[in-house]
């Protein structure tokens, strides 16, 4: 089976598809690794006369209407997307068009079938990261119509959380029967044995809890959350630590000894790659109370290596994190003191907390890796082809 994979980015590499924390390369890894075919589309180019206009228009809506402008759904864009897809389906044999997200198809037009893998629909972040608040009339309309479109020309639409999927058949009328769910995979080139996770399980301190907070967003991923559980539960009597990778803790006081702040850390290094996977072995728990998320796939890495997630109730999160089997979900508004019980809880009984770590990683290999996912999806293609 071939598969014509189109992004509006590189994602030959690791590198080039970082903006999208490197998923788009993940995806096209995971359908090469099951032998499917993989002819890349990509990167597209936006029209040569819309140089400059998204920036006016945003200082326009800034300043006069105090909207945030987003261009990602202009039609104009899209249908030149749309145009450079087909221009090059012409000189390919492939069986199926895929893409990482509905922009570059929504006005595709071609004989073969579509089909993309993505995260939410518009319906879902509206309102829901700030990204996407206070948004102009006429960007709502075209971003509800490039989903509709997209939705309505695809063949199969692969979403990766439970949440998603049902706004593509609530919010847009899309056919339950084309609409699935697969989860994304971690976003690791190798994950360790079986063997080392335990060990390093066995390793990890029992009478000291180590969070580890991984995000760019202090705010919006609940950093002052995480902040507080560590707090109270120091002032608790059970000593412990946060470390904070990716972003500055945003605090009304001054940073205390027991919050490490280690700032962004590059995984398209070595180097990088090394030192988050060390933090990952050495920590309890992934905290990361987030008010927002679509699909975080660090829950997945978190998982790999056999550390629990602790998080929210919001978004796709609950397709991720089930409770007490990778880790445990609180409502956005719990209080700080329910995380903090469940965590001595654990610690006061640590054989359930080793079995809860062990049990993360056999989520992680059962069902939140790329070699699973891309089997699921290549199953879909196939029937998809074959229909």
């Amino acid at each position: 089976m071939k598969i014509a994979y189109v992004t509006t980015y590189n994602a030959r590499s690791l590198r080039g598809s970082n903006e999208w924390s490197g998923t788009g390369y993940y995806i096209a890894q995971s359908l090469e690794k099951q032998s499917l075919s993989v002819e890349y589309i990509g990167p597209l180019k936006e029209p040569v006369t819309l140089h400059g206009v998204p920036k006016i228009k945003r200082r326009y809506y800034e300043l006069f209407h105090k909207k945030n402008y987003q261009q990602d759904a202009d039609p104009i864009i899209l249908k030149s997307y749309a145009r450079q897809v087909a221009k090059k389906l012409n000189n390919t044999k492939s069986d199926i068009v895929f893409s990482a997200t509905v922009n570059p198809i929504a006005y595709l037009e071609c004989d073969r079938p579509i089909v993309f893998w993505a995260d939410g629909t518009f319906a879902n972040i509206q309102n829901f990261y700030p990204l996407y608040t206070h948004l102009p009339q006429q960007v709502i309309k075209d971003w509800h119509l490039m989903e509709e479109l997209a939705l309505q020309r695809c063949k199969l639409a692969i979403y990766s959380s439970d949440w998603a999927a049902k706004s593509a058949i609530h919010d847009y009328g899309a056919d339950p029967s084309k609409v699935k769910v697969v989860p994304f995979g971690a976003n690791i080139e190798s994950a360790l044995t079986f063997e080392t996770v335990k060990d390093a399980i066995e390793s990890r301190p029992t009478n000291r809890c180590k969070l580890l907070f991984i995000a760019v967003d202090w705010i919006r991923k609940g950093g002052d959350v995480a902040y507080q559980v560590a707090k109270k539960l120091n002032q608790s009597g059970l000593k412990t630590e946060l470390t904070v990778v990716g972003c500055q803790p945003l605090l009304e006081e001054s940073l205390p000894d027991f919050v490490k702040a280690l700032g962004f850390i590059s995984k398209s290094t070595s180097e990088g790659k090394t030192q988050i996977q060390k933090l990952f072995l050495e920590s309890h728990f992934l905290i990361l109370p987030t008010i927002a998320d679509c699909t975080p796939i660090v829950f997945c890495e978190a998982n790999s290596l056999g550390v629990p997630c602790l998080s929210t109730t919001v978004g796709g999160v609950p397709t991720i994190i089930h409770n007490d089997v990778n880790g445990r979900l609180f409502d956005k508004d719990a209080n700080i003191s329910d995380y903090c019980n469940y965590i001595t809880d654990l610690f006061a009984d640590y054989s359930k907390y080793k079995n809860l770590a062990m049990s993360a990683f056999h989520e992680y290999d059962s069902r939140l890796n790329w070699r699973v996912c891309g089997q699921k999806v290549k199953d879909l293609l196939r029937t998809s082809v074959q229909n």
